[in-house]
């Protein structure tokens, strides 16, 4: 493993625990070179690899960074903990692996991907939304995002009396 920091390929273990409920290992180590420590992550390699179908019909390696990316970037500057956004990217590849196939079509992702942000939070769910759609103008926004607000309507208080 290389050092983030020197880039040295000589480290040690120093602890190791299970991690994500038991789907991964997470790995502090430390750079005999520079002695800066790093944590590291391991995930069980998936058996069957997972290509990715894009909308013009190319195939492309299934990439978790690029999942992550787009995710982060719909993300940016919303209160949601690192925590969270690594979760929705477990969810996602989970719900992608649990499907056994051997290629997805790069919309079935967009499409998880976005109910996830949608249960998450409703801006970062708009700005994904917006791309991952190809909103075209102002009104299919607009339209999108009165069905997010009136689908997360807070409910009355119940104290509150009927008007009618």
């Amino acid at each position: 493993m290389r050092c983030p920091y020197c880039h040295d390929n000589d480290d040690k273990v120093i602890d190791s625990r299970s991690s994500d409920g038991g789907k991964a290992i997470r790995r502090r180590r430390q750079c005999n070179a520079c002695n800066k420590r790093f944590t590291t992550y391991e995930h069980i390699e998936r058996q069957a690899r997972l290509n990715v179908v894009k909308r013009d019909g190319a195939r492309v390696p299934y990439d978790r960074e690029k999942l992550a990316s787009g995710i982060q970037k719909a993300c940016y500057k919303r209160p949601i903990p690192a925590e969270k956004l690594v979760q929705l990217v477990d969810a996602v590849e989970e719900d992608l692996f649990r499907l056994g196939e051997r290629e997805v079509p790069s919309i079935d992702i967009g499409r998880r991907v976005a109910e996830h942000l949608k249960r998450l939070d409703q801006v970062a769910y708009i700005r994904f939304a917006s791309v991952y759609m190809q909103v075209r103008n102002i009104d299919d926004l607009l339209e999108e995002v009165r069905e997010v607000k009136e689908a997360h309507q807070p409910p009355p208080p119940k104290d509150q009396g009927n008007l009618f």
